[in-house]
Protein backbone atom coordinates (compact mmCIF):
# COMPACT_ATOMS: atom_id res chain seq x y z
CA UNK A 1 0.00 0.00 0.00
CA UNK A 2 1.36 3.22 -0.79
CA UNK A 3 1.61 5.89 1.46
CA UNK A 4 -0.78 9.40 0.30
CA UNK A 5 0.77 11.84 -0.90
CA UNK A 6 0.33 14.39 1.54
CA UNK A 7 2.19 12.56 4.06
CA UNK A 8 5.32 11.44 2.09
CA UNK A 9 8.18 13.93 2.90
CA UNK A 10 9.23 16.45 0.96
CA UNK A 11 12.38 17.22 2.34
CA UNK A 12 14.46 14.86 3.91
CA UNK A 13 17.58 16.13 6.31
CA UNK A 14 20.83 14.48 7.98
CA UNK A 15 22.99 15.42 10.27
CA UNK A 16 26.02 14.49 12.08
CA UNK A 17 24.91 15.26 15.36
CA UNK A 18 21.64 15.15 17.67
CA UNK A 19 21.49 18.82 16.96
CA UNK A 20 23.47 21.22 14.28
CA UNK A 21 27.06 20.92 15.30
CA UNK A 22 27.82 23.45 18.16
CA UNK A 23 26.26 21.91 20.93
CA UNK A 24 29.05 19.38 22.18
CA UNK A 25 32.12 20.60 24.04
CA UNK A 26 34.31 18.74 26.06
CA UNK A 27 34.91 21.80 27.90
CA UNK A 28 32.18 21.28 29.80
CA UNK A 29 33.47 17.98 31.38
CA UNK A 30 36.85 19.80 31.80
CA UNK A 31 35.14 22.62 33.52
CA UNK A 32 33.21 19.94 36.07
CA UNK A 33 36.94 17.74 36.29
CA UNK A 34 38.57 21.11 37.28
CA UNK A 35 35.95 21.49 39.95
CA UNK A 36 36.48 18.10 41.20
CA UNK A 37 40.52 18.66 41.41
CA UNK A 38 39.72 22.38 43.33
CA UNK A 39 37.98 20.54 45.99
CA UNK A 40 40.38 17.48 46.50
CA UNK A 41 43.07 20.03 47.15
CA UNK A 42 40.59 22.02 49.44
CA UNK A 43 39.44 18.67 51.25
CA UNK A 44 43.29 17.71 51.63
CA UNK A 45 43.77 21.28 52.89
CA UNK A 46 40.78 20.94 55.25
CA UNK A 47 40.38 18.79 58.84
CA UNK A 48 37.15 19.94 59.77
CA UNK A 49 34.68 16.57 59.31
CA UNK A 50 31.67 18.47 58.75
CA UNK A 51 33.62 20.34 55.45
CA UNK A 52 35.19 17.06 54.83
CA UNK A 53 31.55 15.54 54.10
CA UNK A 54 30.29 18.49 52.18
CA UNK A 55 33.58 18.49 49.93
CA UNK A 56 33.31 14.62 49.32
CA UNK A 57 29.59 15.03 48.53
CA UNK A 58 29.47 17.88 45.91
CA UNK A 59 33.17 15.99 44.14
CA UNK A 60 30.88 12.77 43.89
CA UNK A 61 27.97 15.31 42.22
CA UNK A 62 30.60 16.79 39.50
CA UNK A 63 32.42 13.49 38.85
CA UNK A 64 28.87 12.51 38.22
CA UNK A 65 28.53 15.15 35.79
CA UNK A 66 32.04 14.42 33.94
CA UNK A 67 30.79 10.92 33.40
CA UNK A 68 27.73 12.50 32.05
CA UNK A 69 29.15 14.90 29.61
CA UNK A 70 32.12 12.37 28.59
CA UNK A 71 28.99 10.37 27.94
CA UNK A 72 27.43 12.49 25.66
CA UNK A 73 29.88 12.89 23.60
CA UNK A 74 30.83 9.36 23.46
CA UNK A 75 27.71 8.28 22.37
CA UNK A 76 26.23 10.92 20.43
CA UNK A 77 28.90 13.29 19.39
CA UNK A 78 31.45 11.19 17.82
CA UNK A 79 30.02 8.41 15.26
CA UNK A 80 31.45 5.29 13.34
CA UNK A 81 34.12 7.15 11.22
CA UNK A 82 35.25 8.81 14.28
CA UNK A 83 36.44 5.43 15.69
CA UNK A 84 37.56 4.36 12.79
CA UNK A 85 40.24 7.37 11.93
CA UNK A 86 40.56 7.43 15.97
CA UNK A 87 40.97 3.28 17.08
CA UNK A 88 41.95 3.94 20.52
CA UNK A 89 38.92 7.00 21.13
CA UNK A 90 36.56 3.73 22.67
CA UNK A 91 39.70 2.89 24.96
CA UNK A 92 40.08 6.79 25.93
CA UNK A 93 36.44 7.22 26.48
CA UNK A 94 36.40 4.06 28.80
CA UNK A 95 39.52 4.82 30.72
CA UNK A 96 38.11 8.96 30.91
CA UNK A 97 34.67 7.67 32.65
CA UNK A 98 36.72 5.23 35.29
CA UNK A 99 38.46 7.72 36.05
CA UNK A 100 35.80 10.29 36.77
CA UNK A 101 33.91 6.81 38.70
CA UNK A 102 34.78 5.52 41.91
CA UNK A 103 37.84 4.04 40.82
CA UNK A 104 39.16 7.57 40.50
CA UNK A 105 38.42 10.75 41.07
CA UNK A 106 34.97 10.23 42.11
CA UNK A 107 35.88 7.51 44.78
CA UNK A 108 39.52 9.13 45.64
CA UNK A 109 40.78 12.73 47.53
CA UNK A 110 44.08 12.65 45.74
CA UNK A 111 43.67 15.85 43.58
CA UNK A 112 46.29 13.40 41.23
CA UNK A 113 43.56 11.50 39.81
CA UNK A 114 41.70 14.63 39.07
CA UNK A 115 45.08 15.23 37.11
CA UNK A 116 44.70 12.11 35.25
CA UNK A 117 41.43 12.37 34.65
CA UNK A 118 42.10 15.47 33.27
CA UNK A 119 44.76 14.61 31.19
CA UNK A 120 42.33 12.03 29.40
CA UNK A 121 39.84 15.06 28.65
CA UNK A 122 42.58 17.01 27.09
CA UNK A 123 42.79 13.81 24.77
CA UNK A 124 39.48 13.88 23.86
CA UNK A 125 39.24 17.08 23.37
CA UNK A 126 41.89 17.64 20.80
CA UNK A 127 40.42 14.60 19.28
CA UNK A 128 37.27 16.23 19.12
CA UNK A 129 38.75 19.48 17.85
CA UNK A 130 40.42 17.56 14.82
CA UNK A 131 37.00 16.16 13.90
CA UNK A 132 35.60 20.16 13.85
CA UNK A 133 38.37 20.89 11.64
CA UNK A 134 37.22 18.12 9.19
Amino acid sequence: MRLPRILTPRVSASAHCDLPCGVYDPAQARIEAESVKMICEKYQANTDPEFRTRAILIKEQRADLVKHHLWVLWTDYFKPPHFEKYPHLHQLFNEATKLAGAAGAKGATDPSKADELLQKIDEISKIFWETKQA
